[in-house]
Formats: structure tokens, C-alpha cells, sequence
């Protein structure tokens, strides 16, 4: 039962505090907090311990397993060109993965006890708190956990000696996606490219949190129609 009026403390563990929130959580967990400061999720050290992950673990960790399977598929006969091309596939694929599960899984609507406290611990704590350094990336344990399904979908539609490159190329583009995903937030682009990424994805958390799902690209918002449009400045008469 939710109480009514429900407040969330946020000097205790938050993360069986906002299921009580009911209806009102999709209020509350789009009020961003910025501070560097991490809220606490659980009293227990251990739980608490597997939610803090350093960005640069993911590309030491995740990078010589890409390596790995591409070199299967070299072991398979297949050229360093055939090879080429199925790590870009399996990035270009990546990318629309990414789309995919930002719009659909982390901006699900809930209101249930266990749809708050799930989206809070997929998503909801980085809209709350966009600014906390060691829960921006993917915890490997996680991400590991999100691999084998991922690959025995692979093996549906690549051959043998095909999958191995591919989904080598799709794990490359995720670990492009959470190191981005981290430098948008804490990094300070002045030019370019990353400088145009940076402003749309604060865009996304701080102007229209229902546009601008991409994080490495805005090729699927465009494609799909939810690029956020340009802000309008009113002009002075």
C-alpha cells in the first residue's frame, strides 16, 4: 500500500524508498539533483559495493574480450577486411540497441512498488542524480548478466564463424557508448562534435526528457522522429 504523501529521505538507502512513491515517481525521479555526490542505494556494503563501478573499468575489462572474439572469427578463415566489416556491423547494430532500449526499457512508465524500484535502479537514479560519477557506466557483473542473451540472438541469424565477429562489434560499440555516455557528463568538449553530443544530451536530461535518445549518435532520434527540436530564443522588440 502507498502511503499518501510519501517522502522520500534521501540521507537513508534510497532504492526500496522509491517504490512507496507510486504515481508520483515519475515526477520525482525527473527533478534532477546535480551534485557529484552519489546518494546511498543500499544498507548493505556488499549490495552497495556492486553499484559503483569507475569508468575506466569498462573498456579494461570489456576491450580484450572484443579482441578475443574477433580473433575466433580470424581463426575461422575469414580476412582481416570480412573481419573489418563485421566489427562496424555489429557497432552500427549496437547503435540502434542503444536507441532501442534507452526510449522503450529506461523510459518505461511505472507507478507499482517493483516498477519504481526496478526502473529506479536501471535508469531513474541517473535522471535523479545525472552527475554521480560511479553509477554513469554499466557494473560489468551486469552487463555480463545482458551478454547471453544478447549473443544466442546473435547466433540466430550469424553463421558459426560469423557471431564471434559480430557481437565482438557490438560489445566494442557499447563500450564507445558508456565511455561517451561519461564524458558527456563530466567531460568539458569546447568544439565540434563532442562539444553538438554534450548539448544534446543535456538536452535530454535538463530540457525534453522524452526526446534525444541516442547517446554516440542522433542518427536514430532523426530516424525516427524524436530529435529534440532547437531551443526558440525569444527576440526583444
Amino acid at each position: 500500500m502507498v502511503a499518501q504523501g510519501f517522502t522520500v529521505d534521501l540521507n537513508k538507502p534510497l532504492v526500496f524508498q522509491v517504490g512507496h512513491l507510486g504515481e508520483a515517481y515519475e515526477e520525482w525521479v525527473h527533478q534532477p539533483i546535480v551534485s557529484r555526490e552519489g546518494p546511498r542505494f543500499f544498507e548493505s556494503d556488499f549490495w552497495e559495493f556492486l553499484t559503483l563501478t569507475v569508468w575506466w573499468a569498462v573498456p579494461v575489462i570489456w576491450l580484450p574480450v572484443v579482441c578475443w572474439l574477433v580473433s575466433l572469427s580470424v581463426r575461422m578463415g575469414h580476412t582481416p577486411s570480412e573481419n573489418a566489416t563485421m566489427v562496424v556491423s555489429g557497432v552500427f547494430i549496437w547503435t540502434l540497441v542503444e536507441y532501442t532500449m534507452h526510449r522503450f526499457l529506461f523510459h518505461i512508465k511505472t507507478s507499482s512498488y517493483w516498477g519504481n524500484t526496478i526502473h529506479y535502479l536501471l535508469h531513474g537514479c541517473h535522471h535523479k542524480h545525472p552527475m554521480d560519477g560511479l553509477r554513469l557506466v554499466f557494473p560489468p557483473a551486469a552487463t555480463a548478466v545482458l551478454c547471453v542473451p544478447f549473443w544466442n540472438l546473435i547466433k540466430l541469424f550469424a553463421t558459426p564463424s560469423t557471431a564471434p565477429a559480430l557481437f565482438g562489434g557490438g560489445l566494442l560499440g557499447y563500450v564507445m557508448y558508456d565511455c561517451t555516455h561519461y564524458y558527456l557528463h563530466h567531460g568539458q568538449p569546447s568544439l565540434g562534435v563532442p562539444k553538438d553530443l554534450k548539448k544534446y544530451h543535456m538536452n535530454h536530461h535538463f530540457r525534453l526528457q522524452t526526446m534525444g535518445f541516442g547517446i554516440t549518435s542522433s542518427l536514430w532520434d532523426r530516424v525516427f522522429g524524436t530529435l529534440p527540436p532547437p531551443k526558440v530564443v525569444a527576440k526583444s522588440r
